[in-house]
């Protein structure tokens, strides 16, 4: 296909998706409004926004940012930090302050992301997991359909289940994320069978895209990245906890050391990028949903399945596309890397990457290594060759990158 006709595709596809910009543009005026709401109940000033060294004691800043997240999530307490390196630390603190020898984990979505099976010790033999502390594993798989299979979660529940966790994102899986309204639904299951336990969420590439919050619709405690969502393409590194006040508080107590928690931590240089970061999330988040539905609608009007459809309800930022191909596959990313502000001129090739069980694929030349709000995509190479593309600081960015990675999809035989 020529370029000029892939243009004119794409405008044609601006002018369809119109309905549905409007829509992300007014989840996002609420969103706003909720975080601006945040920093006021802070008390937000200029002195906040300094960093701290050393142990961080009394560090101000670090307080409001925390406080700014706890009324964003709608939840008692949060442990927000730079010195969370990601959202797969970030959930391994919460899972690791919750679950003690002789507990159940127990996943209710199948397999969770590839990253936490060597924290659960389902797959490798890494040092330090929770199999190796005697905390045992249990996962219900979804429904064929790809829907959650109520009567085997419970009987999966017992007495020994401590902890059920939940991803709110579809991860590398074709099927869609959990909507807030769906998980209020199997929180409330989850209380009427089995009222001793956790809920936990993995709230990474959800945060703000709906106008609820897990901790919100009754989850104990949800975790994710700043490098994603919340971070507003700003922040430079982090992660956060929210939830129970005295969860978190567990949490924070492997963060850093029993008998020391959240007392300590400096903010550091990054105070400044941490609070605008999450001042912005909901615009770009909004404009990240935008790209999505850009490239949902492009992809299939050239032929493709998508997951979602252009139209459907959203709960995460990732656009799945089924390029059925390994070739297919590569070009995608290649396409997008060819057009980032960083590293254009590299090629991605499949490789090894640690966490993952597959070779993966990512195309990722961001300001932020590893910031997947800024414009990413990534895909372990496996049927159905299915590529996730996430993020965009800008709708005409995404646009710009899209196009290109259809260009280069198309010039595959």
């Amino acid at each position: 296909m020529q370029a000029n006709i892939l243009e004119s595709l794409a405008n044609e596809v601006e002018t369809e998706v119109q309905a549905v910009y409007r829509d992300i543009e007014a989840m996002a005026m609420k969103n706003h409004q909720r975080v601006l709401e945040g920093f006021h109940l802070a008390r937000t000033a200029d002195y906040h926004l300094r960093g701290t060294t050393g142990y961080g004691y009394n560090d101000a800043g670090r307080d409001a940012l925390e406080k700014i997240y706890a009324h964003v999530f709608g939840a008692e307490a949060a442990l927000v930090r730079g010195q969370i390196v990601s959202g797969t630390h970030a959930i391994a603190i919460a899972l690791f302050g919750l679950l003690r020898p002789g507990d159940e984990l127990l996943a209710v979505q199948g397999s969770p992301y590839d990253t936490l099976e060597e924290i659960i010790g389902k797959r490798g033999n890494a040092s330090g997991s929770l199999k190796d502390f005697g905390v045992s594993y249990n996962q219900v798989e979804l429904t064929s359909g790809g829907t959650l299979a109520w009567d085997n979660i419970k009987k999966a529940l017992n007495p020994r289940t401590k902890v059920v966790l939940i991803q709110r994102s579809r991860g590398y899986a074709w099927r869609p994320p959990l909507t807030m309204q769906e998980l209020q639904k199997l929180v409330g299951f989850i209380r009427e069978h089995a009222p001793h336990v956790y809920v936990f969420v993995d709230n990474c590439y959800g945060e703000l895209v709906e106008n609820l919050e897990p901790t919100v619709v009754g989850a104990d405690l949800a975790a994710g990245s700043l490098m994603k969502n919340p971070g507003g393409g700003l922040a430079p590194t982090g992660g956060y906890v929210v939830g129970r006040k005295d969860l978190v508080e567990a949490a924070s107590h492997r963060w850093t050391a029993p008998g020391i928690g959240a007392e300590v931590g400096p903010s550091l240089d990054v105070q400044r990028l941490l609070m605008q970061g999450i001042f912005l999330a909901p615009h770009v988040v909004a404009e990240a949903l935008k790209g999505a539905v850009f490239a949902a609608r492009l992809f299939e009007r050239l032929g493709f399945k998508v997951s979602p459809a252009f139209d459907e309800p959203r709960s995460d930022i990732i656009q799945a596309i089924a390029l059925e191909t390994p070739e297919r596959l590569v070009a995608f990313c290649r396409g997008i890397q060819g057009a980032s502000p960083v590293d254009a001129h590299a090629l991605p090739e499949p490789d090894y990457m640690p966490g993952y069980e597959d070779d993966v694929i990512m195309a990722a030349g961001t300001f932020v290594q590893g910031a997947s709000l800024e414009l990413t995509a990534d895909a372990p190479l496996r049927q159905p060759y299915a590529v996730y593309l996430q993020g965009g600081l800008s709708k005409e960015y995404v646009r710009i990158g899209v196009i290109n990675a259809a260009k280069n999809v198309l010039q595959v035989k």
